[in-house]
């Protein structure tokens, strides 16, 4: 891109225009996604156990992704020295929300998983922007008709519950039923501390279901590299983050807080290598809930970790400069 791209055109400021994920063109026609990405929102909050307000997570992170819109040159790092993104190599389209229908999970589901089947069908990247946890159900279903993924969990807890009091499609479910798709074939599961609502018998499931289970406290001594070690080579790798799996003091905006959680770069470094050892084919970011952190950090830190995620995984496939 020319040196003097950003003369060309509208400044295009953050604060100006629309509100799409990283000012991106929007298209809400979702028979005629045309790009490399598309950005879901799934406002979803009523699998929540404690703190709602998730469902405001997918417009937080666009508010907050105007920031990081790189004008029309894309996004150069110096520690890197490459540019990812650059607009003439990689294209992005922000299709909406899915729709939600008050009260009835599995049609909000339904509505998601549809959405996702619609990118998945264009040949585009799947980025969905949630929403509670459960979120992930629809998404990783959306998939049961393409070749196996393994499942990269970054979380503070394992989302492994079966069932409680009929509640299947809850925060705490989306691993458990993931693990009963057959297209799903193993997870890493990293950032899992503490007291969480899984008990040991959900912990033992994982480890049945093919889950490797590290702390934050496991990750920190295996250090990156260690734990790239541990994840199963040229896989097709779907990306679920809910955004406690880091440490309070940056991502307050949640509705399960878990202190002892993972700093930035502990997370973005693992997944700069996993983009090398495999294919990211779809990836969720969830439980977001900006009203619990009126800095709007969370969101911040939500949409930096997409966007650089989003430029490793295209640089793997040779679109950058």
């Amino acid at each position: 891109m020319a040196e003097n791209s950003y003369d060309q055109g509208r400044l295009n400021l953050p604060f100006v225009g629309h509100c799409t994920f990283g000012k991106q063109p929007p298209e809400l026609d979702w028979d005629a996604i045309e790009a490399d990405v598309a950005v879901l929102g799934a406002p979803f909050d009523m699998g929540t156990q404690y703190r709602a307000g998730a469902r405001f997570g997918p417009r937080a992170i666009r508010e907050a992704s105007t920031l990081f819109s790189f004008g029309h040159g894309g996004a150069y790092d110096f520690e890197d020295d490459i540019t990812y993104l650059p607009a003439d190599q990689v294209s992005i389209v922000d299709i909406g929300d899915a729709d939600m229908i008050h009260t009835d999970t599995i049609k909000s589901h339904d509505n998601i998983e549809l959405g996702v089947r619609k990118i998945i069908k264009s040949g585009a990247l799947p980025v969905v922007l949630g929403g509670d946890h459960s979120v992930h159900i629809p998404c990783i279903r959306a998939f049961d008709d393409q070749d196996p993924v393994h499942i990269i969990h970054i979380d503070a807890h394992l989302d492994f519950v079966d069932e409680r009091h009929g509640v299947r499609y809850g925060h705490g479910n989306p691993l458990r039923r993931a693990s009963e798709m057959a297209h799903v074939t193993g997870f890493t599961q990293l950032g899992i501390r503490n007291v969480s609502s899984s008990n040991r018998a959900d912990y033992e499931a994982a480890r049945a279901a093919g889950s490797d289970i590290l702390s934050v406290r496991d990750v920190r001594k295996l250090g990156t590299e260690g734990v790239l070690a541990r994840i199963p080579e040229g896989k097709r790798y779907y990306l679920t983050i809910d955004i406690d799996g880091f440490d309070p003091s940056i991502a307050p905006g949640t509705g399960t807080p878990s202190h002892g959680g993972f700093l930035y770069y502990e997370v973005l470094e693992i997944l700069q290598g996993l983009t090398a050892k495999g294919d990211v084919v779809g990836l969720d970011l969830v439980e977001v809930a900006p009203d619990y952190d009126h800095t709007g950090s969370t969101a911040f830190l939500a949409a930096q970790l997409l966007m650089n995620v989003l430029g490793f995984i295209f640089h793997a496939k040779g679109k950058s400069t």
